[in-house]
């Protein structure tokens, strides 16, 4: 039988923070949701050919605005047919799935449900019948689905779309949207609350857009906090008509504008830190590997 052997104070030192030591690791190789890239998918219908509203186009040019002013390289598409919006999401969701990043959606426009599934609007449909809904618009689930696959950190999706169902009355649908549990890392906001409607807005924007882009130029809030604002400023507004609703899996705390201690670190100042933390690891290593061979 061999001798056994005794640690040094050096030894059993690292050995009590090797376990701590791959969770700065981890720290350091993923980085931080504000030093991410930030993409968003903005849409904005207004020129249906049955429904026309006034606001959406301009809602969604504001908030495009907001977002590229805060960091979002943005995709914009005003009054999109079916197949530009399709090929918008499509493409939105794969940008999101070649490296990590903060997606957002934005949709201001036509939105309606049937069968408890939620359908966003082409300013190209023909809505007639129930049985038209699956074929001529946008199901959200598909959405959902590519950002699934994405697999990125954060997902932020906003649909100003809860305004009263326009067109053929025989599609017998609810009212505004049916609700809508937000996938791992998501952040789904409603303009008001599932089954109810939203008001389009007397003014350039909606109730419910005017308010949110105030809220997102406040430097330091998070985004929980942002759409409490709105919601508070919303129903006050609409005297309780309106009560903007959200569902969320987020994790990570966000913010439009960052705290100063939060800014986007470089790529050198990440890659720095990864190689601080590997170094300090792998000395770790071979100081506890030291500790089973002779002193």
């Amino acid at each position: 039988m061999q001798p056994r052997r005794r640690l040094t104070l050096k030894q059993l030192s690292a050995l009590s923070l090797a376990p701590l030591l791959p969770l700065g690791l981890g720290a350091a190789l993923a980085s931080t949701i504000h030093a991410l890239p930030r993409r968003a998918l903005v849409v904005g219908n207004s020129r249906y050919a049955s429904a026309p509203l006034p606001n959406p186009a301009n809602d969604a040019g504001a908030i495009a605005g907001v977002l590229q002013q805060t960091g979002f390289a943005v995709d914009l598409q005003l009054d999109a047919g079916k197949a530009a919006l399709e090929n918008a999401i499509r493409g939105f969701a794969a940008s999101l799935g070649t490296q990590p990043a903060v997606g957002l959606f934005y949709f201001a426009g036509h939105g309606l449900q049937i069968s408890w599934r939620n359908y966003l609007v082409p300013v190209d449909a023909a809505l007639n019948r129930a049985e038209d809904v699956p074929q001529q618009a946008v199901d959200i689930t598909r959405l959902l689905e590519g950002l699934t696959r994405a697999k990125n950190p954060m997902n932020i999706i906003i649909l100003d779309a809860c305004r009263d169902n326009p067109f053929n009355v025989e599609l017998r649908t609810g009212k505004g949207l049916s609700q809508m549990d937000a996938p791992l890392g998501t952040l789904l906001a409603y303009a008001t609350a599932p089954g109810n409607t939203a008001s389009d807005g007397a003014g350039a924007n909606g109730l419910y857009t005017e308010n949110l882009l105030r809220e997102m130029r406040t430097p330091n809030a998070r985004i929980e906090d942002v759409f409490k604002r709105v919601r508070l400023a919303v129903r006050r507004a609409s005297n309780g008509r309106q009560i903007p609703w959200e569902s969320t899996s987020l994790e990570d705390d966000f913010y439009f504008i960052p705290p100063p201690e939060l800014k986007k670190l470089s790529q050198e100042e990440r890659d720095a830190r990864f190689a601080e933390e590997l170094g300090a690891w792998q000395k770790v290593q071979a100081t506890v590997a030291g500790a089973g061979e002779g002193q």
